[in-house]
């Protein structure tokens, strides 16, 4: 199949797919209707391109709609193999998962995926009351669901305790409504146990961190059982390796909320200490 015919398949596929939003179908209508009345191939997705550019550098596009919109400029076809999206647990006497919610997953998955003993992270939905759920749905606030990382971990390397301790350091627990930048009810911070044994860790380490006096607000992070895991369209999986100038953005604005918030709970703690 050459280029022109892959991508207009890419097209007709577009238009069919349930997750398309309207106004992207309406795009790509036009686009292909102008394509089969003879429209110069190149110069016809290269509008096409230009439409849509304005949303997917605010990353506004649907996910199968971005991985089109990369592959018209050329960055190739940024989708995860199915292996990898699947990340199974193959060494059951060593192994095992822990799932987090702390804001956009986007920002999730680096910490951990770089510790030593981590054996994969997968972005997903959790939490909410509706099977399969999209970006989209869950975008809108109304399935219940929050963005999370799923980990694999090697348990004779790195122990849960350290992942509960790493998730305080990159989240902001005494925030309900979101984290950072990221605001709405499916960026609550949330970590969901496995078992009794995970809960009785997750519990003691927020109760230290409560007694520990580092926040003057309440610790809202929700501690909950774990349900159904959902994982996030192959878009969103590694994204951090397949965006990084997108991502090292993403995160720069992130870290420097944190910064910032740290720096104020000092200075508060310091004032207050002069009372």
């Amino acid at each position: 199949m050459s280029r022109e015919e892959e991508l207009l398949q890419d097209i007709y596929n577009l238009i069919l797919n349930s997750g398309t939003r309207e106004w992207e179908r309406a795009q790509l209508v036009r686009a292909k209707n102008t394509l089969e009345n003879g429209a110069d191939f190149k110069g016809e997705l290269s509008k096409l391109e230009a439409v849509f550019r304005p949303l997917a550098l605010r990353n506004n596009l649907t996910p199968d709609v971005t991985d089109f919109y990369l592959k018209l400029k050329g960055e190739g076809d940024n989708r995860v193999p199915t292996e990898r999206v699947i990340h199974p647990i193959d060494n059951p006497a060593y192994q095992e998962i822990a799932v987090f919610a702390g804001g956009c997953f986007w920002c999730m998955v680096e910490p951990f995926e770089t510790k030593k003993g981590i054996v994969s992270v997968l972005s997903g939905y959790t939490g909410g009351h509706i099977d399969k759920p999209t970006y989209d749905q869950v975008h809108s606030g109304t399935t219940g669901h929050v963005e999370a990382v799923e980990i694999i971990f090697d348990t004779r390397i790195i122990s849960y305790e350290e992942l509960v301790t790493l998730y305080w350091q990159i989240t902001d627990p005494t925030d309900a409504f979101g984290q950072f930048q990221d605001r709405g009810s499916q960026y609550r911070p949330i970590i969901f146990v496995q078992d009794e044994h995970q809960k009785k860790i997750a519990e003691e380490s927020k109760k230290q961190l409560i007694e520990s006096g580092k926040y003057k607000q309440p610790i809202v992070t929700e501690i909950q059982a774990a349900k159904i895991f959902w994982p996030a369209e192959n878009y969103h999986q590694q994204f951090y390796k397949k965006q990084p100038k997108r991502y090292k953005r993403i995160k720069r604005a992130r870290q420097q909320l944190l910064v910032y918030q740290n720096l104020k709970r000092k200075i508060q703690m310091s004032i207050d200490g002069k009372k």
